[in-house]
């Protein structure tokens, strides 16, 4: 009697998370340098050590895969986990002082920009040139203005806020600190500390946005 083995799904699924890592990862860093335009896809095979048609078959063409990069690298990791399910958002919640959640938000910030800061830059660049990525820089502006949005609604709602600022006028004010061309000035270009960066986003936002305690 012949005994078939029971297919090992798992093991397979791991290989092709390699591969699509892999393939996000040289995307990353050809994109960057020579750039988006400027990088055809089979490079980006070569780059990670896969056929041409594999990186077909995982992303379905360039735009897709830098569609792709630009999510991964804002979350961090690939896990199907959307931005307002992530601990960090919980943490916020929890704290009752608006400048605390500045605080937290700022740490949060920092890990995102030093780890997002080139490709974004990059994305910037070729949304100049590119309708892909053009398209791509457009809806990456506006989920950050839309999650601002729910930050400012949560800070409002804690207390402590300007009376005279609507929560749009907050968002506004939240969007823009948090612009990743802040961070590769201060920080990248600067020099400064990732602790003073965090400080300056602190001490900007809330200037702005809180009621002064004199």
């Amino acid at each position: 009697m012949v005994v078939k083995r029971r297919y090992d799904s798992s093991r397979r699924q791991e290989q092709a998370r390699q591969t699509r890592r892999a393939i996000l990862e040289a995307a990353g860093r050809l994109f960057v340098d020579p750039g988006y335009a400027a990088t055809p896809l089979t490079a980006v095979a070569v780059e990670a050590g896969v056929a041409v048609q594999t990186l077909y078959a995982v992303f379905g063409s360039k735009r897709q895969l830098l569609s792709q990069l630009v999510d991964v690298t804002l979350a961090g990791d690939d896990e199907p986990v959307a931005l307002p399910d992530r601990p960090f958002v919980a943490e916020i919640r929890a704290l009752t002082d608006p400048r605390a959640k500045l605080a937290r938000y700022a740490r949060h910030l920092a890990e995102v920009n030093a780890r997002q800061a080139q490709v974004m830059l990059a994305l910037v660049g070729a949304a100049t040139a590119d309708p892909d990525a053009a398209e791509i820089w457009r809806k990456n502006v506006d989920d950050r203005r839309r999650g601002m949005a729910m930050f400012a609604a949560e800070l409002v709602g804690t207390g402590g806020v300007r009376s005279d600022l609507s929560v749009d006028q907050v968002a506004d004010i939240l969007w823009l600190a948090q612009d990743v061309r802040n961070f590769d000035w201060l920080v990248r270009q600067r020099g400064w500390a990732t602790e003073q960066y965090q400080r300056w986003y602190v001490d900007t936002v809330s200037g702005a946005i809180i009621v002064s305690a004199e």
